[in-house]
């Protein structure tokens, strides 16, 4: 007699992947098991983030590891997805710390920035020895960046840099920033040591999403930079745009870990709580609950599995990207949410993840563009109107 599909597994997609992509979401399932599990419900509830946590996952080569040279591990970018989709399933501010170092402080140097640059700080980046943040987003410029305030000036070889930024993960604990400003010359990013005079942060609080992540204010009150701080090969808002969506890939692979994680622990739960003397497992409706979650997390992954495999093969387009990251997210947070009922009274307590998951993923919902930009993205393209002003 033929075995079942497996309730973890249901369409067998561990198939589908290579030997040495197994290995990578292996390696990466297993670090989390060890060294995030066990501890991040006591980080979320007393709001911290562990920076020795850094050079561990340096040393796993997490960090820019979909990039080529410098330290950079030089992985194909569905091992990168595996690896985020792990790591969220850990936590949504672990994968979040991966993805801001990568995706936004290492990428635009690795993509932008001169050799000089890439040698000076990609492999100590790589190495955890260095954290990055991303400055693009500000308080009146969240879904409209381009309508950022903060400008830099040229005087004579260098450049000065007013403005501040907002709602930065790894701002506070950054070695350095990739702030992103207007010039007379158009949209540029720049490198700025955080040590720089006139650089300074202050962390947000009283969060109740993401609290096992350092979110803060950058200001930058005349930031004087040497000319060679500038990043050359961009001069438009392509250059924070295409960051956006790398860091966005990771975000559809990630979101199905974290969707994975509470549609585990409500299976696990259904089957073990008794209540009228049978596991809530054995109702009709916790059942239906149960199917819904389990299809959502296989569908969720074949998406970002096909969506990995397209940019590998370099024929994925920033519009499909944000279709993954549009419904996985909104996926996984319908299933966090049933995830919670399921456990009834026990979802809303941090000794499950489900409620972690469910308050990270309302920030991930709005995060590297809101859900409803992401809808007018993919609305645009099927049409062929933008429609992000009233009126067109």
């Amino acid at each position: 007699m033929a075995k079942g599909p497996d309730p973890r597994d249901f369409l067998a997609i561990d198939a589908l992947l290579s030997g040495e992509e197994r290995l990578v979401r292996d390696t990466v399932r297993h670090f989390v098991a060890d060294r995030i599990l066990p501890e991040v419900a006591d980080w979320f509830e007393e709001g911290v983030f562990p920076e020795d946590l850094a050079k561990e996952m340096g040393s796993l080569g997490l960090f820019g590891m979909h990039l080529e040279g410098y330290g950079c591990a030089g992985t194909s970018a569905v091992e990168y997805g595996l690896a985020c989709l792990e790591l969220e399933a850990g936590d949504s501010g672990v994968r979040s710390f991966v993805s801001v170092q990568g995706s936004l402080a290492m990428f635009p140097i690795w993509k932008y920035g001169s050799e000089e640059q890439k040698q000076r700080w990609l492999p100590p980046m790589a190495a955890g020895e260095l954290i990055g943040c991303f400055g693009l987003t500000e308080s009146d410029a969240g879904s409209d960046p381009a309508s950022m305030r903060t400008h830099a000036r040229r005087e004579g070889d260098d450049w000065v840099l007013n403005g501040s930024k907002m709602w930065i993960t790894n701002g506070g604990i950054a070695d350095v920033a990739i702030v992103w400003a207007h010039t007379d010359g158009g949209v540029r990013g720049f490198i700025v040591p955080t040590d720089t005079p006139g650089f300074s942060t202050s962390d947000i609080h009283k969060k109740l999403s993401l609290r096992a992540s350092v979110t803060s204010e950058l200001v930058l009150d005349d930031v004087r930079l040497p000319s060679d701080s500038v990043l050359p090969g961009v001069a438009s808002m392509k250059g924070p745009l295409s960051c956006l969506t790398e860091a966005r890939f990771g975000i559809l692979f990630g979101a199905v870990g974290a969707a994975r994680a509470c549609y585990e622990a409500g299976l696990d739960y259904a089957k073990e709580r008794v209540q009228f003397g049978v596991p809530i497992a054995s109702f009709q409706m916790t059942q239906q609950k149960l199917v819904e979650m389990m299809v959502a997390v296989n569908r969720g992954t074949l998406l970002a599995l096909h969506l990995g495999r397209m940019k590998d093969d370099g024929t994925l387009t920033h519009e499909q990207v944000s279709f993954g990251k549009m419904d996985n997210v909104r996926a996984a947070l319908e299933v966090a949410r049933s995830a919670r009922s399921v456990l009834g009274a026990n979802g809303i307590t941090l000794e499950y993840p489900v409620i972690r998951h469910m308050n990270n993923l309302e920030s991930v919902y709005t995060y590297e563009g809101t859900h409803e930009v992401h809808t007018l993205v993919l609305g645009s393209a099927i049409t062929g109107i933008e429609a992000f002003r009233a009126g067109g």
